[in-house]
Parts: C-alpha cells; structure tokens; sequence
C-alpha cells in the first residue's frame, strides 16, 4: 500500500509539473493556457509511462474489478502529489495563481454535468496512449494530450493541480460547486477510461 501511495504521490508530482509548465505559457500568452503548453504538458503522462507510475487515468481503463478500491488510494496519492507541485505556484514571480483561476472559474461557469461529461472524452484519450505507450508507440501519447486538452476535455488529475493553485479565499466562497464538479469529473474520467471495454466486445481488444 505504501509502494502504491509513493507512486502515486510521484505520479500527482509529475502531472502538477506539466499543469505548472502549462499555466506559465499561459501567463506569458496572457491566457489561461497556450498550445505550446498544451505540447508540454506531455512531459506529465510520459513521466508517468517512463517511471510506470500509478496515475488515476492511466489506470482506471485497466484495472479489475478486485482492485476499485486501490484506484481512490491512487487518486489520493495523485491530488497530494499535486498539492506538492502546487505549493510552488505560491513562491513563483508569475501569475501563476491567477492563471488557474480561470480554469476553475470555467469549470464552475460550464457546470458538474458537462465537465463530467467532458471527462469521457479525456479518459477515453489517456487510456489509448496509455495502451499504445506500453507497446512502444508513443505518437497518440504525444497527440493525445494536447488532443485533450485543446478540446478542453477534464482531466481530474490536472484539475486537481489547477484547483490547489487557486487562493483559499475562492475555494471559501465555492466550496460545494468546487466538490460537486470535481467529482463529475472523476467519474466521466472513469467511464471515458472504460469506453473500449464498454463499447468494444472482449475479443477485438485482447487479440
């Protein structure tokens, strides 16, 4: 369990890092966010597939039915890895702050059921790079995350780093909807990450 936790924690690190890098270009674009960040943010998910760390939507699309349990504990370990990333944006010079703001202000603006449902789109994507990286092909990795997040799909991950940037006093103020649309993202994430399974039958995905 604590193997978990440790590679989970590291996993949240890595992802707080990429969203890091991707709210900076957004700062010099004067935007929340920026194309060349949405490039960077793959140094996350390649970390993640490189040191094969235990990330909530690189894992959800393949875990059995025994192991739901472990997914929380893996998710908990990604938020306070990303709690650890997050706590940097309070010493930066940039904007940083402000940037995630606006990603949190959106998310609020567009509501728990739509962000839930944009979450399918995010985990469907993770799950295939996922699954092609570890066949050694790392293209959809490389397309798939700019992929989602230029389509402003939700990654739970990611939005967990943004939301720990933002100042307590918002967080004061929009406690309940925070949680609520947080949590439709968790679960679009987990179904978006099961699609395959869902949609394709049992033998075009184990051939």
């Amino acid at each position: 369990m604590i193997k978990l936790l440790r590679s989970s924690i590291f996993a949240g690190i890595a992802i707080g890092t990429a969203g890091f890098g991707f709210l900076a270009s957004g700062v010099q674009a004067e935007t929340y966010g920026s194309l060349v960040g949405a490039v960077l943010f793959c140094f996350g998910l390649l970390t993640v597939v490189g040191y094969r760390l235990k990330l909530y939507t690189g894992t959800a699309g393949f875990i059995k039915k025994n192991e739901v349990g472990s997914l929380f504990m893996i998710l908990l370990g990604n938020i306070l890895g990303c709690l650890c990333a997050a706590l940097l944006t309070r010493v930066s010079p940039m904007a940083i702050q402000e940037s995630a703001q606006k990603i949190l202000e959106l998310r609020l603006r567009t509501g728990a059921l739509k962000c839930g449902l944009l979450g399918i789109g995010c985990g469907f994507i993770m799950t295939t790079a996922v699954q092609f990286a570890r066949q050694k092909s790392f293209m959809p990795l490389l397309f798939g995350v700019p992929l989602f997040i230029v389509c402003g799909f939700t990654h739970c991950v990611a939005d967990a780093f943004y939301y720990l940037c933002v100042p307590l006093a918002f967080w004061k103020a929009n406690f309940l909807a925070i949680i609520t649309v947080y949590l439709s993202i968790v679960l679009g994430n987990l179904i978006g990450c099961n699609l395959y399974r869902i949609v394709l039958s049992k033998d075009q995905y184990t051939e």
